[in-house]
């Protein structure tokens, strides 16, 4: 019987409730199917009835469907909820099991809502009243014009700053709900420190903040943040997640690429209070804008932060496409909140997006000259290399020009030079005589043996490296040069010539020495002095000329691909001068090999000549070309012949020395000058075509650039959009998304979740608005005043909800638990870079320059070990060691290890919001990291340095550059225990005591001192309240 009363005691009782919220929201306005039930279907239903999962034949994700129904029939019968299967299945009544099944029911409130709404007539969007819905319209709520909506009167006027305050109190007043007091001074200043600027307030700051208790005092201080140059780094730092910003081109050979510019030109342009349509412009078609600015052309970067697979193999027009693609999802999310990358391959799932929408917009950014390259890119250079380099271009002009006014003085001669050469190549073949070899040994153990042709093979155990000496036979007077030939013999590796296991062999050295016979004998050996070495090839880094340097660490070596090594080659010793003499003559020709592995020459032999120089001095390629008839010399071997020609005048060679040295400075400088990746657009656009199944090699229909057909239209006069259009067409007042997208973004930052939680996706399965009216009144706020940025976040940081205390309240836990309606502020941790900056700034060692190349702060070893491409992270010693975390050298492959363990993104895609976790590999890191406790030692000595000399003030001061309030007394008790405790532990350890102390502490600090107030710097910054926004 107590069972049966308690069944029919609840029943009635939630009968009651459903008569009486049924009663109390019949007097409200008609229910809206987007902003009221969809967000309820969405978190209850869509698991088993959706396209994804249609259990029973039922989908509730589309209008039409709902009132179509399943299985059972139709899920709602508008007007009539008692018999809507949908309505008695969430109230558990009738035949129909409760649903939904295996979850807990919807709250009393919901299922009422939901009742009122089919009993109004369970109206659904015009666009999906049919199977068969068009694309061209929608009613979801963000698709929507913006209209400002009136500022509401609310009851606690008061509390009210500005009308945001009273957009969101008359929510609070609604549900019965208070907002919570202001925060202490101590809290607001750091949280507007933190918020606007990345960084904590210094002590002197916090100091002046409490002691103004003038009017206005506030106002001043979030005045004088938004005027600080760390308000452009911290803001930029949000917008470069979006822009997926990094210093690498990404995939597995991840190289570096130059696109820094980009980063500082958005912390410019953000302090300098760009207004966020012209922001947009910039990044989106600086390069179209009438007669562009370079800073608009670097502004263009933002579009060039996509990835680049430097892989072989690869096909450059897959990966163009690919970057394409990220442009249209890039901009979709940043600007529009839309999941467009979702039409790809077909139509949008859910929202009014179809594939031919989504290539109008890939269309748009079709036609940009980059393919899978860093090119096009913008030469930067400062002022000081500009002045060189018209310097240089000036020395290089005058030059050329004497060049050429002494090529016309030497006409003449260059006839007759031609005319002289052609008869010295005819006898240049039989001038060269094969060179007889009378004892050849090797110094090393090697066989040399003497073949029928007087080359010499070498054989026997090859050693690791190797010197011959040659003594030849008698030589004539007048020789002026030596040929060594290596050639090749099948008892070498791949027939040689050299003993290496390719064939290839490194010569590092060749001398000759002559003697002559006297009549008491021969004469001892004498250096013949080499002018120069030439081969008929080298390979690089390993010219000829190494054979006659004198540096046993260069050499000759020959290995190329295509077949050009295991063939026979020459080297040629030119003689400073012609051996003469009435004597007999003799060689000693002696070759010298250093490296190991058997890098040895292993066939080769001499011959000499005494051809002139005219001929001599030709490069040996060059002269075998000109072995062929006349008539078939083209333009290019003429040219070579000139210059051959000039080399041998003494002031056409000087001046073209001069050249030769001005260019390669020209070169240098060049270098030296940083470039910036850019967009360009092609003289002629691409064709574009709808993508099968988004495969690039599977073009569809034709597509012309355009916007999506739910989305206002382009102005009718624009007829084929470029970039600049859609730019323009984004920021336009009847385009409802980018500015509503843009303030719940800022919002985000300030309060920590934006008003439409899921930021990126204002599609229909995104989350609602939580406070549409606000959201609305912000956007149409934002345009009103030219889309002035610092300016809305004044006026949202000087609200009174703002400025609440982020106090826990337990008596709007049950009615709003997530504190959505915005109670009280929020507190949460600061992003990863974040950290770092507070780390730093309470150190003392922040350095805060603005811009620049990216930096290379200490990290663990070994990040790279694993990486398929080995980088380069060459330590920062001076200053830069200490600059702000968004300077850090971004590696996509490898990122520098603090920022992904605090949820910094990838820069692969677009991060519109950072998801914060809460792991022990965090805590670990902040103990632990050793790039941190650096700063905690920098902490501690600057505690010792700067504050009191009592450990009472000390530890004031501590607290007030870490935490930006004084310590309670407890606080204060537990820290000095703890102080001696360390104090006493490092006395009885001074090694310890070493290690842990900062060894760049000023010499008159104690070792055990500075290693327990670096124990106490340590606890501090591990407190969770040192890194949290409060």
């Amino acid at each position: 019987m107590r069972n049966l009363l308690r069944r029919v005691t609840t029943a009635a009782f939630i009968l009651l409730v459903f008569v009486q919220i049924g009663w109390a929201v019949e007097k409200q306005a008609q229910v809206d199917f987007e902003k009221q039930i969809r967000p309820l279907l969405k978190q209850h239903c869509y698991d088993c009835h959706s396209q994804d999962a249609e259990e029973s034949g039922l989908r509730l994700d589309f209008g039409a469907n709902i009132l179509k129904g399943g299985d059972r029939g139709p899920a709602v019968i508008p007007g009539k909820s008692a018999e809507s299967p949908l309505f008695l299945s969430l109230s558990g009544q009738g035949k129909i099991p409760r649903m939904p099944h295996d979850q807990e029911p919807l709250k009393p409130a919901e299922i009422a809502l939901i009742q009122q709404w089919i009993d109004q007539g369970g109206q659904i969007p015009e666009a999906e009243r049919t199977l068969k819905a068009t694309q061209k319209q929608s009613d979801h709520w963000s698709f929507q014009p913006i209209q400002r909506p009136k500022v509401p009167e609310v009851k606690q006027q008061a509390w009210v700053r500005n009308p945001i305050d009273a957009l969101i109190l008359s929510r609070l007043e609604q549900n019965k709900l208070k907002p919570s007091a202001e925060a202490d001074r101590s809290t607001l200043i750091r949280r507007l420190s933190l918020d606007l600027t990345g960084l904590t307030p210094s002590v002197e700051e916090v100091q002046q903040f409490l002691a103004d208790t003038k009017p206005g005092a506030y106002e001043r201080l979030v005045d004088r943040l938004l005027a600080s140059p760390h308000y452009g780094e911290r803001w930029a730092r949000h917008w470069l997640d979006v822009a997926r910003y990094a210093d690498s081109n990404g995939f597995t050979i991840d190289g570096p690429r130059s696109i820094w510019k980009y980063r500082d030109w958005v912390i410019d342009a953000i302090n300098a209070n760009m207004p966020f349509d012209q922001f947009v412009k910039e990044q989106l078609a600086g390069d179209l804008l009438p007669n562009p600015t370079t800073e608009q052309l670097i502004a263009t970067g933002f579009h060039r932060n996509t990835l680049i697979n430097q892989e072989g193999g690869t096909n450059p027009e897959q990966f163009r496409v690919e970057a394409v693609v990220d442009r249209v999802n890039t901009t979709g999310a940043a600007f529009l909140g839309l999941t467009v990358g979702c039409a790809q391959c077909h139509k949008h799932k859910y929202d009014p997006i179809t594939q031919r929408d989504f290539y109008q917009l890939y269309a748009i950014f079709n036609s940009t000259a980059d393919i899978n390259s860093a090119p096009p890119t913008l030469a930067l250079p400062t002022d000081e290399q500009k002045a060189k380099q018209a310097s240089l271009k000036q020395e290089i002009t005058k030059i050329e020009k004497q060049l050429a006014e002494r090529k016309k003085q030497l006409e003449p001669k260059f006839q007759t030079w031609q005319q002289d050469l052609k008869q010295a190549l005819k006898d240049s073949e039989q001038q060269w005589a094969i060179l007889k070899s009378e004892t050849a040994k090797s110094e090393n153990g090697a066989t040399i043996t003497v073949l029928e042709d007087d080359s010499l093979l070498v054989g026997g155990k090859i050693p690791n490296n190797d010197t011959y000496v040659v003594e030849t036979a008698m030589v004539p007077s007048g020789t002026t040069g030596v040929r060594l030939e290596v050639l090749t013999h099948e008892s070498l590796p791949k027939m040689g010539p050299g003993w290496a296991g390719n064939g290839n062999f490194v010569l590092d050295e060749v001398s000759v020495e002559v003697a002559r016979k006297l009549k008491a004998g021969w004469s001892a050996y004498e250096p013949v002095k080499l002018a120069k070495a030439t081969a008929d090839h080298s390979q690089v880094k390993f010219p000829a000329q190494n054979l006659v340097d004198g540096d046993l660490k260069t050499g000759w070596a020959i290995n190329v691909k295509k077949g050009k090594m295991n063939v026979n080659r020459h080297a040629i010793l030119h003689l400073n001068e012609a051996l003469t003499s009435d004597e007999p003559m003799k060689l000693r020709i002696t070759l010298t090999q250093t490296r190991d592995s058997r890098y040895n020459v292993g066939r080769f032999r001499f011959a000499i000549t005494n051809v002139g120089p005219g001929v001599l001095n030709f490069d040996s390629e060059l002269l075998a070309q000109l072995k062929q008839p006349e008539e078939k010399w083209d333009a290019k071997l003429k040219a070579k012949i000139a210059d051959e020609f000039h080399k041998s005048d003494a002031k056409w060679s000087q001046l073209n020395e001069q050249l030769t040295k001005q260019k390669a400075e020209q070169t240098k400088l060049n270098k030296a000058i940083v470039t910036t990746m850019v967009l360009k657009e092609l003289p002629k656009p691409r064709e574009t075509f709808i993508l099968l199944r988004g495969n690039f090699l599977a073009p569809g229909a034709r597509v012309s650039p355009g916007v999506p057909d739910v989305l206002p239209p382009m102005p009718e006069a624009v007829k084929t959009p470029t970039r600049l259009d859609f730019a323009n067409w984004l920021t336009s007042p009847e385009q409802p998304l980018t500015a509503r997208v843009t303030v719940n973004r800022y919002w985000q930052r300030f309060f920590g979740k934006g008003i439409v939680e899921t930021e990126n996706d204002f599609g229909t399965q995104g989350t609602a608005p939580t406070n549409p009216e606000l959201l609305d009144w912000l956007a149409a706020e934002f345009m009103h005043n030219g889309w002035d940025m610092k300016k809305l976040h004044r006026l949202i940081v000087m609200s009174a909800a703002y400025r609440q205390a982020s106090d826990f309240v337990p008596t709007n836990q049950s009615q709003d638990p997530r504190n959505l309606l915005l109670s009280r502020q929020n507190r949460f941790r600061m992003e990863a870079e974040s950290i770092r900056d507070i780390f730093l700034a309470s150190s003392g060692l922040l350095t805060r320059k603005i811009g620049g190349p990216s930096v290379y702060p200490p990290q663990p070893e070994g990040i790279y070990v694993l990486t398929q491409n080995k980088k380069a992270w060459p330590e920062e010693k001076g200053e830069d060691r200490y600059r702000r975390g968004m300077y850090t050298y971004f590696w996509r492959s490898s990122p520098y290890p603090m920022l992904p363990t605090f949820d910094a993104p990838n820069s692969n895609t677009t991060c519109t919001r950072r998801v914060r976790s809460n792991t022990p590999l965090q805590a670990l890191t902040l103990a632990n990291d050793h790039s941190l406790f650096e700063l905690i030692q920098g902490f501690a000595v600057r505690i010792l340095t700067e504050g009191p000399d009592y450990d009472e003030g000390r530890m004031r001061q501590a607290f007030q550059i870490c935490l930006s309030r004084t310590p309670s007394d407890h606080e204060l008790d537990v820290l000095t225990r703890y102080l001696n405790e360390q104090r006493a532990h490092f006395k009885e350890s001074p090694k310890e005591a070493a290690q842990v102390a900062s060894d760049k502490r000023p010499k008159e600090i104690d070792v055990a001192e500075a290693a327990s107030w670096t124990a106490v710097a340590r606890v501090l910054m591990n407190l969770d309240e040192f890194i949290t926004r409060e």
